[in-house]
């Protein structure tokens, strides 16, 4: 019987992207086997898949697919940031993404559409990669954008390879500007948006519940100062048009020369290109965001596979 070690788990992972445990208990059953480890991983993976799929994936990558008038950006989850580094789950990605730019960004549509090169659909061939990687995995959301005059900007941020990273911007430029003066200001927009993650595109698009929740904060805070209402009131209009430059996007200072509000950045890029530039909508998925983590300590984990 070969030896099993932590090396040789570790290769059959990097080249399966299937579970530590799974791969030890492939190698235990083929002798320390490379080649016919890999076989058994497939042979067995299907049949783990569904107990698989209860556990939480809160890694993985985003990405987005564009082709100019029409973009997406998506998020596909896995337990570990080790499995979004592997090329098979890249692929995945990068599929779904382009399955969701031929259904303009609908979520459903692309979750029930035909997966690239097979006759399963996106959702059933995630089932499949489950088994094969040995981690769950999760088509959690997309979004996209069109214009009929224009472009839709993409950008990623802290991106592992062209497309893919941890956080994905889309921002929507309607106007019959020069195409590449629009994907230049629509990058740099974009790329503010990555910094800044604004909560609505104009003050109108803030959820009323949450605007009421902080002038009634700000105006609790004032009280305690014990100035009269007709004071506090002149306060409040202040410090809401503050809170406004913090969260709405349009009302933003621009990150770039971190002097210019962000409309008048539009503004001025539609007087030098003589013509109209609309901000016709922005999207910001962070990879992640609002899923509840666990902390995994990974020297635990390899010693564990390893019985010591």
């Amino acid at each position: 019987m070969a030896q099993i070690t932590a090396a040789l788990v570790k290769e059959l992972r990097d080249k399966s992207g299937a579970g530590m445990m799974d791969c030890k208990n492939a190698l235990k059953e083929n002798d320390g086997d490379i080649a016919k480890s890999m076989d058994w991983l497939r042979l067995k993976g299907i049949s783990k898949a569904e107990k698989k799929s209860g556990r939480v994936a809160a890694e993985g990558l985003v990405a987005v697919a564009s082709n100019g008038k029409t973009s997406v950006a998506v998020e596909i989850n896995s337990e570990t940031d080790f499995v979004a580094r592997n090329e098979v789950f890249q692929g995945i990605v990068k599929a779904i993404a382009n399955v969701a730019l031929e259904n303009n960004g609908d979520y459903e549509a692309a979750l029930a559409a035909n997966y690239p090169g097979t006759s399963l659909s996106v959702k059933d061939e995630l089932v499949e990669a489950i088994g094969t990687i040995g981690e769950n995995m999760n088509f959690r959301r997309a979004v996209g954008f069109s214009v009929e005059n224009g472009v839709v900007a993409t950008y990623i941020h802290n991106s592992v390879t062209e497309g893919l990273g941890k956080i994905a911007v889309l921002v929507a430029l309607e106007s019959t500007a020069d195409e590449a003066v629009l994907t230049a200001l629509g990058k740099q927009l974009a790329m503010h948006v990555a910094a800044t993650a604004p909560l609505a595109m104009m003050i109108d698009d803030l959820d009323p519940a949450s605007v009421e929740r902080e002038r009634n904060l700000l105006i609790e805070q004032a009280r305690e100062s014990g100035k009269p209402d007709n004071i506090i009131e002149k306060m409040i209009g202040g410090r809401m048009a503050k809170f406004y430059k913090e969260v709405v996007f349009t009302e933003q200072t621009f990150i770039i020369d971190g002097e210019t509000k962000i409309s008048k950045v539009i503004e001025n890029a539609a007087k030098a290109a003589g013509t109209e530039i609309k901000l016709a909508g922005y999207a910001r998925l962070e990879l992640g965001a609002g899923i509840e983590k666990k902390e995994d300590d990974f020297a635990a984990e390899v010693a564990a596979a390893i019985g010591k």
